[in-house]
């Protein structure tokens, strides 16, 4: 059964949806499909998920370990794995994963999938950025993504721990 479960953060609350064991989806407050999941599904505990979104956000937790079923295309799920590739606190950019993926000419259709990410944070598409060096966009806002980069670096400037 699928279930959602809010969760507070410094960025706004989080709605996390799931099976109760793996994480499907996690929603910003600014999502439109937010109310739509909370009207449609049952409320529930995520634990695992929130636990370690709740210890990233204290600045304990640097890589996840929950179970993940994102739903996408194939291509998709090959953007979103290299983007849990990106070390913690660095970034890459669109084009530096089409070349991983053996396509340069692919960083759009590389941005497309990272803009499709359903598990922000998780899998980071946070620290994708523009070939000038710029921030592009996030769906959680351009502030929001500033912040997950800033609170990474300082997290581990000043010694987050590495779980």
């Amino acid at each position: 059964m699928t279930l959602w479960q809010p969760l507070p953060t410094p960025i706004g609350e989080l709605t996390l949806i799931g099976d109760g064991t793996a994480l499907s989806e996690i929603l910003f407050a600014s999502s439109p499909r937010r109310e739509l999941i909370r009207h449609s599904l049952p409320p529930g505990e995520l634990p695992q998920a929130a636990e370690e979104l709740q210890a990233y956000f204290a600045g304990a937790r640097q890589h996840f370990t929950v179970p993940l079923q994102p739903q996408g295309t194939p291509f998709q799920t090959q953007v979103w794995a290299l983007l849990r590739e990106i070390p913690y606190a660095e970034t890459t950019t669109y084009g530096a994963l089409a070349a991983r993926l053996g396509n340069p000419n692919a960083s759009r259709a590389v941005g497309l999938a990272n803009g499709a990410n359903p598990l922000p944070i998780i899998v980071p598409c946070h620290r994708v950025i523009g070939s000038n060096g710029q921030l592009t966009g996030y769906a959680g806002g351009l502030t929001t993504k500033s912040w997950l980069l800033d609170w990474e670096r300082h997290c581990k400037l000043f010694g987050a721990d590495r779980e």
